[in-house]
């Protein structure tokens, strides 16, 4: 016999279970997941995680000045990413600077 709630659960508690059930499991995913934490509200506004191989995380950035400025960072982002993530899992950043229209799809 099957048990039904009486009252209606909060939907936060559905969609937290949802979005775990989709979200990758890739380091990748995990990096987006901490980006904003990871650099800032106004970094993540100009620079997003956009790839992954074998621990480089390429970070599209909506300039090249970004691009050389994150680079410069690196090593900080990093570390940061990887305290967040639970031990050292991203080698290094590789930026690059998106061209307008591929940086505005998001």
């Amino acid at each position: 016999m099957t048990r039904f709630r009486r009252s209606p659960r909060p939907i936060g508690i559905a969609l937290d279970q949802a979005r775990s059930q989709w979200e990758p499991e890739t380091l990748l995913a995990e990096v987006q997941r901490v980006w904003s934490e990871a650099v800032g509200d106004v970094i993540a506004g100009e620079a997003r995680p956009t790839g992954e191989r074998g621990g480089v995380v390429t970070i599209s950035c909506s300039a090249s000045v970004w691009a050389q400025e994150l680079d410069l960072m690196s090593p900080t982002i990093v570390d940061r990413l990887n305290t967040l993530l639970g031990g050292a899992r991203v080698d290094r950043l590789r930026c690059v600077a998106a061209t307008p229209n591929d940086f505005s799809r998001g």
